[in-house]
């Protein structure tokens, strides 16, 4: 029986909406789900070390943030930068996308930048004349159900620490609560995946399947790859090291390094062969995310929990609380 997006659906009051993060990275709740028996904990985020032993392995995302969007000098035209196969060739999202016509021109600093052509997605493909500093002219494209636009703070805290791999549009954001005293208590290894602007687009299908899956960049290090071979229990900070970890995993019973893209939309009846337990947040209704962790807890679960979160006012998404699913 085919799986309908409204299967995913659930009631968020939108008080429970995080837009501002905590005064402290490691201040977050965490929901602990236990699938065996499906008993359900309410516990803080610095608890986590209880769960990890000696033989566990935690696979994080090392994904650095660009400030992807960026405004022409007129204020007229709004670009958020998916991807850059070159410094002066651009993939962005464009508003107002009329305006943005194959010939058209764009000025940011003293550079000119030319629409070359519109891609399949609407994306428009943009060479500029001379390199334009991201870093100078951009600001963080924070998820639009922030309701609001980036400040200094974000600069810092819609980071992970241990960010260093540049190119992410989004952070991943599971990985938000860590500091380096939490992670110095458990045994940890980095992946790359360089989350884009797909991660927030609604799925519009009325059947999941039929939903078309973003495709985001990866890495994976042979050191990284032969740890995760050797680990006893391997649990993923968020859904995107589950993205890549899985990817992997359909390729062959031993990782090795890699790099590639992965476009796999994981949801009930996937069956995992990497990932053995998964951190995140809380995510969005009907969303490709919530989808994951459904497949991962099941359905059914995963809806108790987050109906038991909603009641017991956890906060949500980007810079929200977390759950831990073990």
């Amino acid at each position: 029986m085919s799986l309908r997006t409204d299967d995913f659906d659930f009631h968020l009051p939108e008080e429970l909406i995080a837009n501002r993060p905590l005064v402290d990275r490691v201040g977050s709740r965490m929901l602990v789900i236990h699938r065996d028996s499906g008993k359900i904990e309410h516990r803080q985020f610095s608890d986590i070390h209880e769960y990890f032993t000696p033989d566990d392995l935690l696979v994080l995302n090392n994904t650095k943030v660009i400030p992807a969007r960026v405004f022409s000098n007129d204020k007229a035209i709004e670009l958020v930068v998916t991807d850059r196969p070159s410094p002066q060739l651009w993939q962005c999202m464009v508003r107002p996308g009329k305006k943005m016509k194959p010939g058209r021109t764009v000025e940011v600093g003293d550079a000119i930048g030319t629409v070359i052509e519109i891609l399949e997605n609407g994306n428009r493909l943009i060479q500029w004349d001379k390199f334009v500093d991201i870093h100078q002219h951009g600001s963080l494209a924070l998820p639009h159900y922030m309701g609001r636009d980036s400040d200094h703070a974000d600069l810092d805290r819609y980071q992970t620490v241990f960010a260093e791999e540049e190119g992410a549009i989004a952070a991943p954001t599971a990985g938000l609560h860590f500091t380096p005293e939490v992670l110095s208590e458990i045994d940890h290894a980095f992946l790359t995946l360089h989350v884009g602007i797909g991660t927030f687009r609604p799925v519009k299908a009325e059947l999941i399947e039929d939903h078309e899956m973003h495709s985001e960049r990866y890495s994976v290090s042979h050191d990284t790859a032969d740890r995760i071979n050797q680990a006893k229990r391997v649990t993923a900070v968020g859904t995107t090291c589950t993205r890549v970890l899985e990817s992997l995993g359909r390729e062959s019973n031993t990782l090795g390094e890699s790099k590639g893209e992965t476009d796999i939309f994981i949801y009930p009846g996937f069956e995992f062969k990497v990932v053995d337990r998964l951190l995140t947040n809380f995510h969005l209704p009907k969303s490709t995310l919530i989808m994951l962790v459904s497949a991962f807890a099941g359905k059914k679960l995963t809806l108790k929990a987050y109906k038991e979160a909603v009641k017991n006012e956890y906060r949500f998404y980007s810079y929200g609380d977390c759950m831990l699913i073990l």
